[in-house]
């Protein structure tokens, strides 16, 4: 009846599907031995007998057969006359085995053996869990949300094993209650305080690559290679892809008859805009790609600065920059370059038009910026935007514009008076 104390023990052990059965009779031995070491000096004359599929064991001790009085360590010999009340059929010099039960270490050693198999039995599920998940980095998992906080998710997978989803690592507009089932890809994997810390990302550009490869057959097949990807998480994303076979069209491929692939994506993404981009080796028509739907006229790369102007009409501008700058700054990001843009002017124009930066001693240099990175590095080109967007696309206070419209207008009329 001692035994049954620790089949509980043995039973969460046999349940637990990530350690093998030679692990856990290691375990389960190396623990038993620790304990009769410490009561008995040794353990080497020690037989376990372990039955995990039953959660039972026996303990066997093996001692030399000596004369009456010649016992000197009664954990390794035994006397004759002992042995013949079991059997008199033993002789002195031979090996005697009796079975030793758990109820001679009384209660505390019990306990202290069955916590010692629990602590042991949780670090071995923690390390195996971290080496499962170690490999797993960039993949994505299913799971279900079984708690929602304020800065984080405890998500948990088929088994049962906690993940977290942080919020920074979710998309802004991602709404989930206890309960639902959520995909995303593994981040990281780390120990912290010996437990397996699982860290989970749906904002990560990997996850949206793992998602073209599940969506997109003739990418998860290599006939088609993802070069590179940019995001802004349920915003927008450029995707360059390249095949190696000539009638494979890649963007084609990935976007699927009449957007079918591409838009399982866009729902899993909460409707981020996805932009699937042929790579090119040739840096100027790859950079016009990225900055599509602009029509690019001229683009000018200045190495030296990891920099590249790029020149479009008038009309063009806003399409280039894109609705909060995201355009441009995913396109700089997909190329590797910083993407400076400027209107093609006529040469009438340049004399009546003046450069935004000559404005330097009556307005901000960080503001003078603001207009640039939409686009506006003339006067004019800030004129012909109406106040409104002005406000919306440079995210600048209405003072801060007024200002600024005030100053760009008196320069006009100076000059006409």
């Amino acid at each position: 009846m001692d035994n049954l104390n620790l089949i509980d023990t043995f039973a969460s052990f046999k349940e637990n599907k990530n350690i093998d059965r030679a692990t856990m009779m290691n375990v389960l031995e190396e623990v038993f031995r620790s304990t009769f070491e410490k009561q008995y000096g040794t353990s080497e004359n020690f037989d376990f007998i372990i039955n995990i599929d039953k959660g039972d064991f026996e303990i066997w001790r093996n001692r030399e057969v000596v004369e009456d009085n010649a016992v000197e360590d009664p954990n390794m010999q035994v006397a004759i006359s002992e042995v013949h009340k079991i059997d008199e059929d033993y002789e002195v010099g031979e090996e005697f085995a009796d079975e030793v039960k758990l109820a001679d270490f009384g209660r505390r050693n019990i306990l202290s053996i069955r916590q010692n198999l629990s602590s042991k039995i949780l670090q071995l599920d923690r390390d195996n869990i971290y080496e499962i998940y170690k490999d797993k980095i960039g993949d994505i998992i299913t799971g279900e949300v079984y708690q929602v906080w304020k800065k984080e998710m405890l998500i948990l997978d088929d088994e049962d094993n906690e993940m977290i989803l942080p919020r920074t690592e979710q998309i802004p507009s991602d709404f989930f209650r206890k309960g639902d089932t959520l995909r995303a890809v593994v981040e990281k994997v780390e120990m912290k305080n010996n437990t397996p810390l699982i860290i989970l990302s749906r904002t990560s550009p990997t996850f949206l690559e793992r998602l073209f490869e599940l969506e997109v057959p003739e990418i998860y097949d290599g006939l088609i290679t993802i070069k590179k990807i940019v995001r802004i998480a349920g915003e927008r994303a450029k995707v360059a892809v390249e095949s190696y076979d000539d009638r494979i069209d890649p963007v084609g491929a990935c976007v699927g008859m009449k957007g079918a692939r591409i838009h399982g994506i866009v729902r899993e993404l909460r409707n981020e805009n996805i932009d699937v981009i042929n790579y090119s080796d040739n840096l100027k028509l790859y950079i016009q790609r990225a900055l599509n739907p602009a029509k690019i006229t001229k683009v000018k790369i200045i190495e030296e600065e990891d920099r590249v102007e790029v020149f479009l009409d008038p009309d063009e501008v806003s399409k280039a920059i894109g609705k909060g700058g995201l355009n441009i700054k995913l396109a700089g990001k997909l190329v590797g370059y910083e993407i400076d843009v400027f209107r093609n002017i006529d040469e009438g124009e340049i004399e009546e038009d003046v450069d935004i930066m000559e404005f330097v001693d009556e307005i901000d240099d960080w503001v003078l910026e603001a207009f640039k990175n939409i686009g506006c590095d003339t006067a004019k080109s800030v004129l012909n935007i109406s106040r409104a967007e002005l406000i919306k696309r440079t995210d600048l206070e209405d003072e801060t514009v007024d200002r600024v419209l005030e100053i760009l207008k008196n320069e006009f009329e100076e000059n006409k008076a």
